[in-house]
């Protein structure tokens, strides 16, 4: 625990921060100024800590804390619509994903959770500030999990970067995309699709949906589920029983995915 790079601080009230076990005093954001290194290491798991006014809780560096404590700048897909898209695709260890749209890596953690260390990675981004902030949360994720996939990123837009693409796989098990246009890039990349495998696709408005739903069938692959995804919190009642808690229910985007069946 000692030897952790990334120390992971809950509030009270939910909210996580996840701070770089280093020596020296630097300033934290939300925290104030401290030495981490001093403060938390040799400190177990589910002890109470506390920075300045701050009573916190230090907990391991799991998958829901490193997202909810992620740096953020693109909107990340949320950890509903990321268990979707590992659950449809199979995605699983030994596998080779490609991903476009790495944003700020919040499916990203979730596809290299679900890899583990045999497994294959890729990422493309064109937009290289929101790169810099996904890279840097695929990076805590690296460094506070004993598993970790092999993980290549590419820069640029993914129907020019194919041949890049290539240099790492020849096929791909599953390919996710979350970009603001999908035909082009269903093209470029529905022939590194390998046989058996699934094309996903996060679509904010449905006409991004029947748009990709046509290019899936101009590619050759079967659409096997396009749809939405709710979610709904309850919580308990000041009088007892439970209700439904305020706000709204959890539409996100729309998503869809296809199989190829064949290598026709």
């Amino acid at each position: 625990m000692d030897n952790d790079k990334w120390a992971v601080l809950v509030e009270p009230e939910g909210k996580v921060h996840v701070v770089e076990m280093t020596e020296g005093v630097k300033k934290v954001k939300g925290l104030g100024v401290f030495d981490a290194v001093e403060t938390i290491a040799g400190v177990p798991y589910g002890s109470i800590i506390s920075i300045g006014q701050k009573q916190l809780r230090r907990m391991p560096p799991r998958l829901p804390e490193l997202s909810k404590g992620m740096v953020r700048r693109a909107q990340t897909i949320s950890a509903k619509d990321a268990g979707f898209f590992v659950s449809m695709l199979g995605i699983g260890s030994g596998d080779a994903i490609l991903e476009a749209g790495l944003g700020s890596a919040g499916l990203s953690m979730h596809i290299a959770r679900a890899l583990g260390a045999s497994g294959l990675h890729v990422t493309v981004e064109p937009r290289s500030e929101h790169a810099d902030v996904g890279l840097k949360n695929m990076l805590r994720a690296q460094q506070s999990w004993s598993e970790f996939p092999k993980h290549c990123h590419i820069e640029g837009a993914i129907e020019d970067v194919v041949s890049q693409i290539k240099e790492h796989a020849a096929t791909f098990d599953g390919i996710i995309l979350d970009l603001p246009q999908h035909p082009s890039a269903i093209a470029a990349v529905a022939p590194l699709l390998a046989v058996g495998g699934r094309i996903a696709c996060y679509c904010p408005v449905t006409s991004q949906v029947e748009l990709a739903w046509e290019a899936c069938e101009d590619a050759g692959l079967d659409v096997e589920w396009a749809g939405e995804l709710m979610q709904r919190q309850w919580g308990k009642a000041s009088k007892g029983g439970m209700r439904p808690v305020n706000g709204p229910f959890g539409h996100t985007a729309f998503l869809l995915v296809a199989q190829r069946t064949t290598t026709e």
